[in-house]
């Protein structure tokens, strides 16, 4: 039996690459540190040397081709959160893969024995949930302080003290007042973060 689908417009394909360009276009300072942030972490570890920001590309041009198509009523960030986080998942597979298609062609007899390394590697899902749920948590704090979302920014980048200053325009009392203010904020809020 033939499997009918309905290929949208060519119209139509434009006006909704249009609506996620400009929705794209229209993400403040903070929604694309977050963006960052999330590729980061979707990203870590990735093989083949794909990094945060191929993974951002990949999920932007995906988004803009109509391949995944955007739901009007879903925020883009999430959504592209959901991407990115889709695109490493198929990523980690296909190396799964791989390496047990070498260990397979190598010696039949140990199809599945030992175990992949990277197997361990990969974190499980409640993990990365949780590492997930930490971050939006440390946004949500500091949502209302530019200053402090561009230092968690650069030390997620792993740039020093002084790289950070310079990469964002920031003198070194900001740096030093925001680092306080953000240290005392840790402190007052009820979760425990030093777990």
């Amino acid at each position: 039996m033939e499997r009918l689908t309905i290929a949208p417009k060519a119209d139509e394909r434009v006006a909704h690459a249009a609506d996620v360009a400009s929705a794209i276009d229209a993400l403040s300072d903070i929604e694309l540190v977050r963006l960052k942030a999330l590729a980061r972490l979707w990203s870590r570890d990735l093989p083949g040397g794909l990094g945060w920001s191929d993974i951002l590309h990949e999920a932007i041009a995906r988004v803009l081709d109509g391949s995944r198509p955007w739901p009007p009523d879903v925020p883009i960030v999430p959504f592209l959160s959901g991407v990115m986080r889709s695109i490493c998942n198929d990523h980690w597979r296909r190396a799964r893969l791989e390496r047990r298609l070498l260990v397979s062609r190598d010696n039949p007899d140990q199809r599945n024995w030992p175990p992949c390394e990277e197997a361990d590697e990969v974190p499980d899902p409640e993990r990365v949930l949780a590492a997930a749920q930490t971050l939006a948590n440390i946004y949500r704090l500091f949502e209302a302080d530019p200053l402090a979302l561009k230092i968690i920014a650069g030390m997620a980048d792993g740039l020093a003290a002084r790289e950070i200053c310079k990469v964002h325009d920031m003198s070194e009392l900001d740096y030093d007042t925001t680092r306080r203010r953000m240290r005392r904020a840790l402190l007052r809020d009820p979760r425990n973060w030093s777990k």
